[in-house]
Formats: structure tokens, sequence, C-alpha cells
């Protein structure tokens, strides 16, 4: 669940951060992808994290 919420958020800052910056639609894809690559996976160390300290 954390995964896909870091990603949806990483996809909508990215997109957001570039479009603020005046992006075209190319920067706007580029910071989108990597913004939900870079929170997904910080959702994915999260749940890591907390199942391993869980158990």
């Amino acid at each position: 669940m954390l995964i896909i919420l870091g990603l949806i958020c990483g996809v909508s800052f990215g997109g957001y951060t570039a479009h603020r910056r005046k992006g075209r639609w190319p920067d706007i894809l580029h910071y989108a992808t990597s913004y939900g690559i870079m929170f997904m996976l910080a959702g994915l160390v999260l749940t890591l994290i907390i199942h391993r300290t869980a158990t």
C-alpha cells in the first residue's frame, strides 16, 4: 500500500515541480517518472522496515 501511495505522490509531485519550472511535456514526463520511481523505492524501503520490526 505504501509503495502505490509513494508512486502516486511522486508522480504528482514531479509533474507539479516540472510544470512550476515551466517545463515542456517531455520535461514534465521525465520529472514525473523520476520522482515516481524515487518515492516508490522510498515506500518499498519503509514497508520492508515496518515488516522487519513487526516480527
